[in-house]
């Protein structure tokens, strides 16, 4: 549903993309209100993790203003001034690390000091992409935006699963100028598949059944296979038993497609996840990933587009695979926020044919040269 605007604030219905809208409200300084907030829902209002990321947002932001109604099914918030620095924030057990990680993603390069996050809580859960992925494909996608002189560091020092977490994750990122532009058109082939096995307070063999489905499935295609074992023991297992496998696939043009599995939590008297069944489960999505055959991987298609709309004054083009939901409603808010639009292509097989290739689009804009005042020019 497309936002109204009253007294030059957007206005939005329902608690679906708060998250992108609430990163979008900052980074342009617009302020946003939210109505109706599962006020159809038996449990009405705003749930818990979300209060959690308005705590994160104050923590790095300056001036910050949120007010939530009564009823908890409305929010209205003013954005403040990006600060950054250093410090720690305890995620909602609700959602995972990687909830408030890609905020922080996106939001950093244009703090006022280089921002420095000790996270706590869960690493690897069902509803969002684990660290591995985002470690995997999210950080040089957006590494290259900043530019080869600037590092991101993301380190995981402890694991944690569903429900309970326990786990740690340390992330720090560098303050820019401004982004670069980028033309990413060709996604290349797969040369090789990388991954990694945990396994938290659960036995060690656990790991290994996962790695031996996974390449059973994977060596019918590649022979370059290798995934590792993180048996995690003692203090740095988290606080909750599980398992999971992430794969990721590089192609001869350096993208880097993943796909992967958790176990989910079982209920009391369910039947317990098989690990044969997650490791074949996570190579299937890897080989999903790779048919889609863009130049992203799915899940960062959103952090894309913003900084090629918030890109210097010139063209960025960037070919995805198909466009997901919280894609295309991302395209829409950049519109409301920035008034950024993207031209979108399907691409063609070749330049004179006029058949379209199955997966792919080509999404074109020319950015606002969105800059970062508080660093200086070199």
């Amino acid at each position: 549903m497309p936002a109204k605007v009253k007294h030059n604030i957007l206005i939005y219905e329902g608690c679906n993309y708060m998250k992108n809208r609430l990163i979008l409200s900052t980074l342009s300084g617009k302020s946003v209100k939210i109505e109706d907030i599962r006020s159809q829902h038996d449990d009405p209002g705003i749930r818990e993790f979300e209060l959690n990321l308005l705590t994160f947002l104050r923590k790095i932001s300056n001036g910050m203003r949120a007010e939530v109604n009564e009823t908890g099914t409305s929010l209205y918030y003013v954005p403040g001034n990006l600060e950054g620095g250093e410090f720690e924030h305890d995620c909602s057990l609700q959602r995972s690390i990687s909830y408030y990680l890609e905020v922080a993603l996106a939001l950093a390069p244009f703090c006022k000091q280089s921002l420095s996050v000790k996270f706590k809580g869960i690493t690897n859960s069902t509803l969002d992409p684990s660290i591995d992925r985002i470690k995997s494909s999210g950080i040089p996608i957006v590494k290259q935006f900043l530019g080869p002189a600037y590092e991101i560091e993301l380190r995981i020092k402890k694991r944690g699963v569903a429900p309970l977490g326990g786990g740690e994750v340390h992330l720090k990122c560098p303050v820019i100028r401004s982004l670069r532009t980028l033309q990413l058109l060709d996604s290349g082939l797969v040369k090789r598949i990388r991954g990694v096995a945990c396994s938290l307070r659960v036995s060690p063999a656990i790991s290994n059944r996962l790695v031996e489905s996974a390449k059973g499935v994977c060596l019918n295609f590649i022979p370059d296979v290798y995934i590792h074992t993180d048996a995690s023991r003692g203090a740095v297992s988290g606080k909750s038993p599980g398992f999971g496998i992430c794969l990721s696939a590089e192609t001869t043009t350096g993208v880097v497609y993943c796909g992967e599995s958790v176990s989910p939590i079982v209920p009391p008297g369910g039947l317990p996840c098989i690990p044969e069944d997650l490791g074949k489960e996570a190579a299937l999505k890897l080989l999903d990933e790779i048919h889609r055959n863009g130049c992203v991987d799915s899940p960062f298609q959103m952090i894309t587009a913003l900084f090629m709309a918030l890109g210097k004054q010139d063209v960025s083009k960037i070919t995805t695979g198909p466009l997901t939901p919280v894609m295309i409603q991302f395209l829409r808010d950049l519109k409301d926020f920035f008034g950024v639009k993207f031209q979108l292509e399907f691409v063609k097989e070749d330049e004179d044919d006029t058949v379209t290739m199955e997966n792919q689009v080509t999404l074109t804009c020319i950015g606002i040269g969105f800059s970062n005042y508080n660093k200086p020019v070199r």
